[in-house]
């Protein structure tokens, strides 16, 4: 086997790089947790406390890699272009000016109208 010092040093080597590992993934969780958060932000939804921590356990300000910040900033760029109508957030932005409880009596109407049809069957 191994000399005791032999062991000693591998053991040391395993842990460092472990710590680097785990460095190196809570950085990546933070990095996600700003897209997400920038995401929210732009279409009006809630946070997440979630987000707040994975970026508190990475230190605090999480600077995106070139090609996530530039993920944000292409899909900023094209909201601006687009007229509203649409894009695959567009709906979000419909489903808050809908009259909810109108479409919940509409719903329940229906259910009914099933129910009496199924009885006459």
């Amino acid at each position: 086997g191994m000399a005791r010092e032999e062991f000693e040093e591998y053991q040391r080597q395993l842990l460092e790089e472990k710590i680097e590992r785990d460095k190196a993934f809570a950085q990546r969780k933070a990095e996600r947790a700003t897209v997400r958060m920038h995401l929210r932000d732009k279409y009006h939804l809630a946070q997440d406390e979630r987000d707040d921590a994975q970026l508190h356990v990475a230190g605090g300000r999480v600077e995106l890699p070139q090609e996530l910040a530039a993920m944000v900033h292409s899909e900023e760029e094209e909201e601006e272009e687009e007229d509203g109508d649409t894009g695959a957030f567009a709906f979000l932005t419909k489903l808050r000016d809908m009259d909810l409880p109108a479409l919940r009596d509409r719903a329940l109407g229906s259910v009914e109208e099933v129910k009496e049809k199924c009885a006459l069957m």
